[in-house]
């Protein structure tokens, strides 16, 4: 299946948490013929085509020839959001409350107002174990309320405080019923057996094509399911050649990726090493992989802004439909350099779509990717690259649609170069 924006708006609608891009993603692999593995099983020594899920994060493998190296195409499954507290319950002026807090740098004014679902995993108790159920809730159930311009000072924005301002109502009285126990029952769990919860609001407005000729694409959470779903196939249709092909997603990358499963930790070098000991191979063998592997890290960019231009570096405008983008910033907020930027220039050429330069404006702080710390986890040289979008951290993100199938055709010539 080649990748077009319908099919990446349905993507996004199924994927509302992390957890939910794993799944999405494993039956997208599962029913290609890739086969999960444990991280606590031995792995088969044949050539195949496998997939692990940590949680929120996954990766994903094709065989080549044995010691080939790497092509790895990176990129995130997290995206800013409105994240229920361990004790969300709360009864305000006879409203039912639901106390939320931002994850990563939510954008908060655009939450406002909103239909908002419910989506992410219970741990569950069964028997002496835990096992972990996904839940997602397709339904307008919260809504963070806006104040009245009459009630404002001056009647100018207000200022948004994250503790006090974007907790949501669900209903009105001074009941004590759970939410979290409510959110249980909705996924056929009994309530008193739920152990922990990580839930996250979702915008319940369905991904669309939208402007006079469709040519844009408006959904939530583009950063950075547009890399994951991009990446996802480019990888099933690269041809594994001289490398091996890989597809990384991390969760966590918008609150700086340490974690268990983030792109600073173990999960990725782990993988590939284990890789190259599926093939009776040795650590030796490993570490000589390495340095003729190369990564692309895959996060959306920023397309230039029609009503602040001047936010943009004068010298690097970005536009929609207009192809994928190499993000280069000297101080490595970005992992690029010159050998690996024309590496993906020849991907680019190769896929026959046009490239992109994006720089910062050196006055403004520059934000950052799983990029330079997957280089610095494992010594492959990386390249940035992205998908040109606005509203960048937003409820709801605005791309072009003809980039989708360039993305997703540039990573697949990433992969298997030609």
């Amino acid at each position: 299946m080649a990748a077009s924006p319908q099919s990446m708006c349905d993507f996004i609608d199924a994927s509302p948490s992390p957890f939910h891009v794993c799944a999405t993603a494993a039956a997208r692999l599962s029913a290609a013929g890739y086969i999960e593995l444990s991280e606590s099983d031995p792995w088969p020594s044949s050539h195949s085509a496998f997939f692990v899920v940590r949680a929120g994060s996954l990766v994903a493998w094709k065989a080549a020839d044995r010691g080939a190296p790497f092509r790895i195409v990176g990129g995130h499954t997290d995206s800013p959001n409105l994240r229920v507290k361990q004790h969300p319950d709360r009864a305000v002026a006879g409203w039912r409350v639901v106390a939320l807090e931002p994850y990563g740098g939510a954008w908060l004014n655009s939450w406002l107002d909103r239909d908002l679902g419910i989506s992410g995993r219970l741990s569950v108790r069964e028997g002496s174990s835990v096992v972990d159920v996904l839940v997602k809730v397709d339904e307008p159930i919260l809504r963070v309320p806006q104040l009245a311009i009459h009630l404002s000072d001056d009647r100018k924005a207000v200022e948004l405080n994250p503790q006090r301002h974007v907790n949501a109502v669900w209903g009105v009285g001074d009941g004590a019923r759970s939410f979290v126990g409510w959110v249980a029952e909705r996924a056929d769990v009994d309530p008193g057996a739920v152990l922990a919860a990580d839930l996250m609001t979702h915008d319940l407005t369905p991904s669309t094509l939208v402007g006079g000729r469709r040519e844009l694409v408006s959904a939530p959470r583009l950063d950075n399911q547009g890399t994951c779903y991009a990446g996802l196939e480019a990888f099933l249709a690269a041809d594994p050649g001289d490398y091996v092909p890989v597809l990384a997603l991390f969760d966590h990358e918008e609150v700086g990726s340490t974690s268990d499963r983030g792109a600073q930790s173990e999960l990725l070098p782990t993988v590939l090493e284990r890789i190259t000991l599926a093939e009776r191979g040795s650590r030796e063998d490993f570490l000589r992989r390495l340095p003729d592997s190369m990564v692309a890290s895959g996060d959306m960019a920023h397309a230039t802004h029609p009503n602040y231009p001047e936010r943009h570096e004068p010298g690097h405008l970005i536009e929609v439909n207009a192809g994928p983008v190499l993000k280069v910033q000297p101080n490595l907020r970005y992992a690029t350099d010159g050998r690996t930027a024309a590496a993906f220039q020849l991907a680019c050429d190769q896929a026959g779509v046009p490239l992109q330069r994006y720089e910062h404006r050196a006055d403004l702080p520059c934000g950052s990717t799983i990029g330079p710390m997957t280089a610095a986890r494992t010594g492959i040289p990386t390249v940035d690259v992205g998908a040109a979008q606005l509203a960048m951290h937003s409820a709801r993100e605005l791309m072009g649609a003809e980039d989708v199938e360039a993305y997703s055709a540039a990573l697949q010539a990433f992969l298997s170069p030609g």
